[in-house]
């Protein structure tokens, strides 16, 4: 009988080592603010947004961290072949260098198009059928 107990107890053991094992497995996805950074006392100073009944809408927030953010978006062409939904806007934000960074930014049926001053520019693409011509 004792076995048995004996055998049951070891058993539980190691049910109990292995869930805290897995529970102390690092958490996947973004790691959460630190406590004494100034990213995890942020809060939202300003917020907005506006739908029309057009399917039209505008938002904005600002941060007590410096982050900033503005869009807009419309649906153009509607009914149409060629409708396509257009946003655009821009987003602000201290890098830990101290620089204020800014993005601009458009969506619509050409693509995701992103512009700002610390983005890298590639450089222009030669044509393959017009040695020495460069499109930009």
């Amino acid at each position: 009988m004792q076995t048995l107990t004996h055998a049951s107890f070891l058993a539980l053991a190691l049910v109990l080592c292995c869930l805290g094992a897995i529970h102390a497995q690092p958490q996947r996805g973004l790691p959460p603010p630190r406590s004494n950074s100034f990213d995890a006392n942020a809060v939202i100073l300003k917020q907005n947004f506006d739908l029309n009944p057009d399917g039209s809408y505008q938002y904005n927030y600002e941060t007590s961290n410096g982050i900033r953010a503005d869009e807009a978006g419309y649906l153009k062409n509607p009914g149409t072949q060629v409708e396509a939904q257009v946003m655009q806007g821009s987003y602000s934000y201290t890098g830990p260098d101290g620089v204020v960074y800014t993005i601009t930014y458009i969506a619509d049926e050409n693509g995701y198009r992103a512009e700002g001053a610390h983005i890298p520019t590639p450089p222009p693409v030669r044509a393959a059928n017009a040695p020495g011509r460069f499109f930009k």
